[in-house]
C-alpha cells in the first residue's frame, strides 16, 4: 500500500536527449533520491521516465529532467503526477 506524501509522475522529457546520456543520469540521480520507477528512449527521440517516491523527491526529480545531464537539450517536460500505486521497487533503465 502506497504511503500518504508518495506520489507518481509520468514524464515525457523532447529535445536532444537520446545519445547524451540522458538514461544513465536520470537513472542515476533517481536513485540518489530513493525513487522507483524506469526511463526508456522513444522511438520519436523522447525519454520516457516514471518516478515515484516521496512528494518531495518526485517533484525534484522532475525538475531536473528540466536541465538533464550535461550535452543534453531539453526543449519541454510533460509531466502528470498521481497518486503513487505501489510500493518502492528499485529503479531501472529500459
Amino acid at each position: 500500500m502506497a504511503a500518504e506524501n508518495h506520489e507518481r509522475a509520468h514524464v515525457h522529457v523532447s529535445g536532444r536527449v537520446q545519445g547524451v546520456f540522458f538514461r544513465d543520469a536520470t537513472s542515476q540521480k533517481a536513485r540518489e533520491l530513493n525513487l522507483s520507477g524506469w526511463v526508456r528512449n522513444l522511438p520519436d527521440g523522447r525519454v520516457e521516465a516514471l518516478f515515484e517516491g516521496p512528494s518531495e523527491n518526485v517533484r525534484q526529480m522532475v525538475h531536473w529532467c528540466e536541465t538533464g545531464p550535461p550535452g543534453s537539450e531539453v526543449k519541454n517536460v510533460d509531466a502528470d503526477f498521481e497518486t503513487a500505486r505501489a510500493d518502492p521497487t528499485g529503479f531501472e533503465v529500459r
